[in-house]
């Protein structure tokens, strides 16, 4: 990556590595990060990213942002995953915003785009309980009300950082009838608006997840976040940057991994050398780098065709970039741990927490088989 970096990015990462190193370089003052909201995130980091200004890394100046493109966004989601920077808020809230960026009115993106430059999370609501891979199966409904406002009834759930959010991106049926793909609207939801109840899921990785439990909501006809009914249509024009942040977040987690199986088996001593000079754990370690080397070359090529032409769409190299990098971390992850022995399975380490995270990679924002599933389509099969 390091050759296609500007001097401005060269030095944002320099910065962001000194930032990551200072703040977070302990598993001390990890923890204490973390314990903060019992999950990947922590307000008061949060808070001096924001003051940084690198929360707006790729949103439009007019709203505060830095107007930085894809690449920059995914210099700073890898390098926050390699640090290990606690800012689990920050994937959720970048792709809402830039859903607002396209869609919203002047109103809407200043209050969304704006939040997130200071510091709000944000969330996007589309899984039910019956409608995950396929959302467009969801039953949440909104319908009109006499004064032209909406009443919404239905039940989300696995709602990343829901109950973080300043904000919620509803996605609900507002028409029936023909496929099942039409008829979906995106609503502006304030979090602290009466009927919705956020309840947290517990997971292996802590608070991140949520049911978002929706009664009698009523929002105003101003609430509509683009065209009523074409929520669909503009879902998909921000697979691309969903896609590819997740890719970049987990390709940092990757060489974190690499980095820290790297350290373990330098130092740990077996039969009287150190166990990194056996073959069978040297091989273990090029297969590894090699994969995560692949990875970042597909990350940053996809990126630097996003910003080369930003009105196009890119389903096959994003799903390709998504699949390769989440699947590389988990490989990572469950090598590191067994490379580790006994010593990755202990909380006394970060590879348990490497594990966790890197496996659930595969699952949200589109599961490896669904990314398979795309790309294959895209050959016309």
């Amino acid at each position: 990556m390091a050759g296609r970096l500007t001097p401005e990015q060269r030095d944002f990462r320099t910065a962001l590595r000194t930032f990551a190193h200072r703040e977070c370089g302990t598993r001390a003052r990890r923890d204490a990060l973390t314990a903060e909201t019992g999950g990947p995130h922590s307000p008061s980091l949060y808070a001096r990213l924001a003051d940084l200004g690198w929360l707006g890394v790729c949103l439009p100046e007019t709203y505060g942002g830095a107007g930085g493109g894809m690449t920059d966004a995914c210099l700073f989601l890898e390098e926050c995953a390699h640090g290990m920077v606690p800012a689990g808020g920050f994937i959720t809230s970048v792709i809402t915003a830039k859903a607002y960026e396209k869609f919203g009115s002047p109103a809407q993106r200043k209050a969304a785009i704006g939040g997130v430059v200071a510091g709000q999370v944000l969330s996007i609501a589309m899984s039910e309980p019956g409608a995950g891979s396929d959302v467009a199966a969801l039953r949440c409904r909104a319908e009109r009300t006499e004064n032209g406002g909406w009443l919404i009834n239905g039940h989300k759930t696995w709602i990343s950082n829901a109950h973080l959010a300043t904000s919620i991106l509803l996605v609900a049926r507002t028409g029936t009838g023909g496929d099942k793909h039409t008829g979906l609207t995106m609503f502006h939801l304030p979090a602290d608006t009466p009927g919705v109840e956020i309840r947290g899921i517990d997971t292996m990785g802590g608070r991140e997840v949520n049911d978002v439990f929706l009664t009698d909501v009523r929002l105003p006809a101003d609430a509509v976040v683009g065209r009523t009914g074409h929520a669909w249509t503009q879902l998909t024009t921000g697979l691309n940057s969903e896609r590819l942040f997740l890719a970049a977040h987990m390709l940092g987690l990757s060489r974190r991994i690499f980095d820290d199986t790297l350290g373990y088996v330098r130092e740990r001593e077996q039969f009287g050398r150190p166990v990194g000079s056996f073959q069978a754990l040297r091989h273990r370690l090029a297969d590894l780098a090699t994969e995560i080397a692949c990875a970042d070359l597909l990350v940053w090529d996809v990126a630097a065709r996003c910003d080369a032409e930003p009105d196009r769409l890119f389903p096959r190299e994003a799903s390709m970039a998504k699949l390769k990098a989440t699947e590389t971390a988990k490989r990572a992850a469950l090598e590191g741990m067994q490379m580790m022995g006994g010593y990755g399975y202990a909380t006394e380490y970060d590879m348990e927490r490497h594990l966790r995270t890197a496996v659930v990679s595969t699952v949200y924002g589109g599961t490896s088989e669904i990314q398979r599933d795309i790309i294959g389509k895209s050959y016309g099969l």
